[in-house]
């Protein structure tokens, strides 16, 4: 029998227009790195029969929804989709943020590599891409109301 953790079954919430859905090889050390560094609050969480893998997790990340869950190759055709297996992946979760430094800084520090590092970028916002230990890809950013005077363009 799976065990379920949801207060989203006790409240309704509004309808999500788009919502990323997160493949994962370790969906369990994914929700701790995203309470760390992106201070997620989990409102939905549903185990395997295993005990092991996360059937479906739904996170709240500053204002918005990231759905989650582990992989089960077996109702796949043994076929992995995380992007770890897949070599990468070309998208990129848009995350605006009050302090982007603070975040990018814990991120970092809790095993994400810069693709692009976090930096005043000539369009106004600081802006950097990192890609999570899970092999998906995070732009963080804050929007500067003028872009710097000095700003490189591409």
């Amino acid at each position: 029998m799976s065990t379920t953790h949801s207060e989203q079954n006790q409240q309704k919430q509004p309808r999500l227009s788009v919502v990323p859905y997160l493949a994962m090889d370790n969906a369990t050390a994914a929700l701790a790195f995203y309470q760390q560094v992106f201070d997620a609050k989990v409102s939905d969480h549903h185990m395997a029969e295993d005990g092991k893998r996360v059937t479906h997790a739904t996170l709240l990340i500053n204002g918005g929804v990231v759905m989650l869950s582990d992989e089960f190759p077996e109702h796949t055709g043994g076929r992995k989709s995380n992007p770890l297996a897949l070599g990468g992946s070309s998208v990129s979760i848009q995350l605006e943020l009050d302090d982007v430094d603070a975040v990018w800084n814990r991120a970092i520090a809790a095993g994400a590599v810069a693709e692009l590092e976090l930096a005043d970028q000539f369009w106004g916002d600081r802006y950097g891409i990192l890609r999570d230990p899970f092999g998906h890809r995070w732009a963080l950013f804050s929007h500067n109301a003028k872009p710097p005077e000095d700003a490189q363009r591409w």
